[in-house]
């Protein structure tokens, strides 16, 4: 296991605050519980723009038990990565990373991104622009589920078809591409000694009555279309036994809350529907207790892996769900509940929908909205796996028992991360062993150049090492700190000289012209960038001239 790595913190991605059941999120909590826990890790960086984010990585990582050392590694020095050989960033999108690792040398860490998902134009083009950007065999991009992967592929061979035909270009390298899942804490999903009759109770459901649970977001156009769901628990054989669907989660709006309602009432009218605000923790917990199977059935482009399974799995309920995205990886059908074919149209009947969300037509969310109308389960066999479960009280735990095995041993973070651990050690090895079979690449982004480089035609001169400048006869440190302090300058102190800084350069410059060059060598070890747009600012308050 490394003896440390380094995480790129991006906010948003390791939070919940805000109480959403997104997937993408609840993984990123997961994995800093992963780290507090099971990392041997003597130390932890944090990639971070400023020091409030990695404080606020810092107190996350203390409050879940993390006992080693936490460093910030501020983003302006990213060479400084090399002591952790590997920065996780919690998305795809390490091509921006990869430019930025130009200036410090590509040999000196790895990057590690991960696929949640890529249906979205941002998700599609971090995906393609890997084929220009400056990633290395030594570089991951972890994708949770095959489906991922695949779709992975299909853009880069797309990506490298049009680069071939457009540019002649002959030589391409990726990152990794791993199968690596996304985990759970499975200890936390185990229920208390009668936790189950209380939560039931709570509901209102029987002790022989069979209750199925769809925990996550309600969403017709971004998750899952509930009518096959509403109507094959209507259909299913149901031995006499009353049936519960509680659905605990959140819904993206009014609209679709009463979309949902109207569907059930006339699709499972003698299904009892329990309705819970799946945000808060307890209404979760109790979820899980008073289940007796759980269901999603997934149709979404957006859909990749699929946390809520895995996460039933472990709580020992037995699982049905669609033969769709990462559900094929986790539920084994007939052994952990039941996967239920899934049929789409092939190739070519989408192209009008791809120009639709293009053009700004549809939102995102409308694009795969329209693209999941077009995607079908097996409705009759839904309906018997339904009935099988609703009927046998026996397989649904002999299922649920077999479904927490299986969690506990392939799905739980103990286990997936000592697979991230593995694969960083791997990283390692390819930075360490690869052979050099090409130039060394320029050292900045081409996309990203020194703006007094991209408008150096706009002055009317430069400002340059063999300039000769003098301060002006009212020129004094305490008229630099007074201009400093006005409002219509004040944005910019973190780009210029500090004062201490300005009281170097007035006793460096004395009473005669000075060539800047001679200033810079007279000042020793200085930031020659920020010294420069120093004097420039000096003579912008003209406290400072170039003499001709």
């Amino acid at each position: 296991m490394p003896d440390s790595f380094a995480l790129h913190y991006v906010p948003e991605a390791f939070s919940i605050a805000g109480q959403k059941l997104m997937g993408r999120q609840s993984a990123g909590v997961g994995l800093l519980r992963a780290i507090a826990h099971h990392s041997d890790a003597a130390q932890v960086g944090c990639f971070a723009a400023d020091r409030s984010h990695a404080d606020a990585f810092g107190a996350t990582l203390r409050e879940d038990g993390y006992q080693g050392e936490i460093a910030w590694v501020p983003q302006s020095t990213p060479q400084a990565l090399e002591h952790f050989g590997c920065l996780y960033h919690p998305g795809p999108g390490i091509e921006r990373l990869a430019w930025r690792r130009l200036e410090a040398g590509e040999h000196r860490y790895s990057l590690c991104g991960i696929a949640h998902a890529t249906a979205s134009h941002e998700m599609m083009s971090m995906v393609t622009n890997l084929l220009v950007a400056p990633v290395r065999s030594w570089d991951a991009i972890v994708c949770t589920s095959r489906v991922v992967r695949d779709s992975v592929r299909v853009l880069v061979e797309a990506q490298a078809d049009y680069l071939r035909t457009r540019l002649g270009a002959q030589r391409f390298e990726l990152p990794q591409l791993p199968l690596i899942p996304l985990g759970v804490h499975c200890a936390g999903l185990q229920q208390e000694a009668g936790q189950r009759m209380e939560a039931r109770a709570r509901f209102g459901i029987g002790e022989e009555d069979v209750a199925f649970l769809y925990l996550g977001r309600m969403s017709v156009h971004a998750k899952s279309h509930p009518q096959q769901m509403f109507t094959a628990l209507e259909r299913a054989e149901k031995g006499g036994r009353r049936v519960h669907l509680v659905m605990a989660g959140w819904y993206a709006g009014e609209a679709i809350e009463t979309a949902f309602r109207e569907a059930a009432a006339l699709l499972c009218p003698s299904v009892r529907l329990v309705e819970l605000d799946g945000r808060l923790p307890a209404n979760q917990r109790d979820a899980w207790a008073a289940a007796d199977v759980f269901t999603s059935l997934a149709d979404n482009v957006q859909e990749t892996f699929g946390l809520t399974p895995v996460e039933a799995m472990a709580a020992g309920l037995p699982c049905v769900v669609s033969d769709w995205n990462g559900y094929r990886d986790s539920v084994r059908d007939g052994i952990d509940g039941y996967r239920i074919p899934t049929l789409m149209p092939g190739p070519g009947a989408g192209l009008d929908l791809a120009q639709r969300y293009d053009d700004g037509v549809d939102s995102f969310d409308m694009y795969c909205g329209h693209a999941s109308q077009a995607v079908a389960l097996d409705g009759a066999l839904l309906a018997q796996a339904y009935g099988r479960l609703v009927c046998d009280t026996g397989l649904r735990r002999m299922m649920g028992e077999q479904a927490r095995r299986r969690a506990q041993s392939e799905f739980d973070w103990q286990v997936v991360f000592g697979r991230y651990s593995a694969l960083w050690d791997e990283l390692a090895e390819r930075r360490r062993a690869d052979p050099v079979l090409a130039p060394a690449l320029p050292a900045r982004a081409p996309d990203r150049p020194d703006p007094f480089k991209l408008f150096a035609c706009y002055p009317t001169r430069p400002l340059t090492a063999a300039s000769l400048v003098e301060l002006t006869p009212d020129a004094s440190l305490a008229l630099v700190n007074q201009y400093r302090e006005l409002a219509i300058n004040r944005f910019a102190a973190a780009s210029l000289p500090t004062l201490e800084d300005f009281g170097q350069m007035f006793g460096a410059i004395g009473p005669r012209p000075v060539e800047v060059e001679e200033l810079i060598d007279t000042l020793g070890p200085c930031d020659r960038a920020t010294l420069l747009r120093g004097l420039a600012w000096l003579c912008k308050m003209d406290l400072l001239r170039v003499v001709e």
